[in-house]
């Protein structure tokens, strides 16, 4: 970042935890509110090209790349990909500007071993870059120290403001179910769904033919299925099927495969406590960030165009952030 003078702060995010808020922009109408190479400015703090393209590069690498599929060879996507990622870009560095200003009004600060580890970060990181990412991005060693440093700063603000959240989640309150259902929207059609049944038909074969759902077989916890969907499943058990359930929007039966999903159950506790904390975040991040005033250089924004060729293929910041920070 390029601190003008009264704030002498810069930044980078959690971002899997606070994806949920953020600043609102408006255009820059004056040419002095920023520079040509200025992306956008928070209260003093501006975010330069440079520091979004290492962002833009990274994130072009990690979703244009999914299930072993380069999604930029496929023209119907790649337009909407080029939107997804400048977008998720802006988003995730203006987190980054807002978290560690609240971190320095709270005074918190990295330690003398964490401004090293993060200089060790950015010397591995700018070593596995090409002459050619060098030379797009912009950036020196230096600028990824800095980089880092707010990377980690935002990831010690969010620690700080959910550490006394509670961690412990009941298995009922976690619990994942595996079920069939057969949803009909229409009174005929669940009369023959009910004969088929009652005949002893197959229940996977009768959703087969009548299922109207997106999936005959799910897998959820609490709150995913409609009230009294859950109200009736929750309550059943292995093989048995539910008796027909109204809801608002059609007829359900339902048959268990697995009432107690013991691996999935225990990854939802996980989600269930990061939601804890997040919810705790939110409330302190949403009410700093209202008071914020924000500018975006959208002329300059509009003429970046994500690389997508041989020679830009960076996707490892983030990486190795982990490495250096988490291990």
């Amino acid at each position: 970042m390029k601190i003008q003078k009264r704030v002498g702060v810069a930044a980078a995010v959690f971002f899997v935890a606070v994806l949920a808020a953020g600043c609102r922009f408006k255009k820059a109408s004056f040419a002095s509110e920023l520079g040509d190479g200025d992306v956008f400015r928070i209260g003093d703090i501006v975010c330069t090209l440079p520091e979004a393209k290492v962002y833009l590069c990274n994130y072009q690498n990690i979703y244009g790349t999914a299930f072993t599929i380069n999604l930029w060879e496929h023209e119907t996507s790649e337009h909407l990909l080029e939107h997804y990622v400048k977008d998720i870009t802006v988003a995730e560095l203006t987190r980054i500007v807002c978290m560690d200003e609240l971190a320095k009004r709270q005074e918190i600060s990295l330690t003398k071993e964490e401004k090293m580890t993060a200089k060790e970060a950015a010397e591995e990181y700018y070593q596995s870059l090409t002459e050619e990412e060098i030379s797009y991005m912009d950036i020196s060693e230096g600028m990824l120290a800095q980089m880092y440093e707010n990377y980690a700063l935002a990831q010690k603000l969010y620690a700080s403001l959910t550490e006394g959240i509670d961690g412990e989640v009941s298995d009922d309150e976690a619990r994942i179910m595996e079920a069939m259902q057969i949803f009909v929207t229409s009174e005929e059609r669940l009369e023959e769904v009910k004969k088929a049944l009652d005949a002893g038909r197959d229940f996977s074969a009768v959703a087969a033919d009548y299922n109207e759902a997106g999936r005959i077989e799910i897998t959820f916890g609490r709150g995913d299925l409609p009230a009294e969907v859950e109200a009736e499943i929750f309550q059943t058990e292995e093989e048995e099927i539910t008796p027909c359930i109204q809801t608002e929007k059609g007829y359900y039966y339902m048959k268990c495969i697995d009432k107690f999903n013991q691996e999935l159950t225990d990854e939802h506790k996980l989600t269930i406590v990061k939601q804890r904390e997040k919810e705790a975040f939110d409330d302190v991040y949403r009410e700093f960030i209202g008071g914020l005033d924000s500018v975006m250089n959208d002329t300059l924004w509009k003429t970046v165009r994500v690389e997508t060729g041989d020679n830009i293929t960076t996707d490892s910041f983030f990486a190795v952030y982990e490495d250096k920070f988490e291990n």
